[in-house]
């Protein structure tokens, strides 16, 4: 059930909502689908258990669906409700390729975890994985603000060995940026986790609306709660070297219908509606 304060929050953003990000459907991407007018009442879309965004930009709806980094190329299909009525729409996926990346972590327990750290990070697990599920009502700000000041270093995407041993592909963008450089939030939003991982350090979690759920690691501080409401460009906190890191920086996640897609196609772009 979406709480009050957000419905508040993300009620104000709808007034001003930003430009759509591109229609990038490659794994790691976000399919931007239209669905007809607004003048119509507003569809639901869902692939399998999971709500998907509906937007609206120039009078029409949309919805935004983000592409798993494993999709393989074809037919990704997905349900949408309007009113009695249901239809499937297919998105045709394409190839993509991303690099590889070899990283030498220092803590040898940061790569092969003993059996002690392996249930923590597992009790982790089960947190962020139901804050990634999260779906909120309200229409997001879907043009998101650069995060923190710093080139851009490891994309997302890339294939990752750390000490030659392969594992998960990078999930997120990384701000390269000393310890203490402050974090700001990239749009209006409800902060819906705070804590200390163990491969991700200390991280904040903002909730947008709709599934759209944006992810700050390896903090040096926090300086928000959970249940806050944050509004663009506001504190949350500093760049450190916590958690899973070769050195300081920024680990920045944008999570979209449960799914890590590429914080490049959000950034900054701004058009009326």
């Amino acid at each position: 059930m979406i709480k009050p304060l957000l419905a508040l929050l993300l009620a104000s953003v709808a007034a001003s909502a930003a430009a759509l990000p591109p229609h990038t459907p490659v794994p790691g991407g976000v399919a931007v689908v239209d669905l007809g007018p607004t003048s119509e009442p507003a569809p639901t879309a869902r692939r399998g258990e999971q709500s998907l965004a509906i937007v609206r930009e120039r009078n029409r709806w949309h919805a935004l669906v983000g592409i798993p980094l494993d999709a393989p190329p074809g037919n990704f299909d997905f349900e949408v409700f309007f009113r009695s009525t249901v239809r499937t729409h297919s998105i045709a996926i394409a190839d993509k390729r991303y690099p590889e990346q070899r990283l030498t972590i220092k803590d040898q327990r940061k790569v092969e975890p003993n059996p002690d750290d392996l249930r923590r990070i597992e009790r982790e697990q089960k947190i962020t994985e139901a804050v990634k599920k999260r779906f909120s009502e309200g229409e997001p700000d879907t043009a998101l603000d650069q995060p923190s000041p710093g080139p851009l270093s490891s994309r997302f995407g890339l294939k990752r060995f750390f000490n030659g041993l392969p594992r998960n592909p990078h999930a997120g963008l990384d701000v390269a940026a000393g310890t203490g450089t402050p974090v700001h939030a990239p749009s209006d939003a409800v902060v819906a986790n705070t804590g200390d991982y163990f491969f991700n350090g200390n991280t904040v979690f903002l909730d947008h609306g709709q599934g759209l759920i944006t992810a700050y690691m390896h903090l040096s501080r926090i300086d928000v709660r959970p249940g806050q409401l944050v509004k663009r460009g506001e504190l949350l906190g500093a760049i450190g070297a916590t958690g899973r890191v070769t050195g300081p920086h920024l680990h920045w996640a944008v999570i979209l219908n449960n799914t890590p897609v590429d914080p490049e196609i959000f950034l900054t772009r701004r058009s009326p509606k």
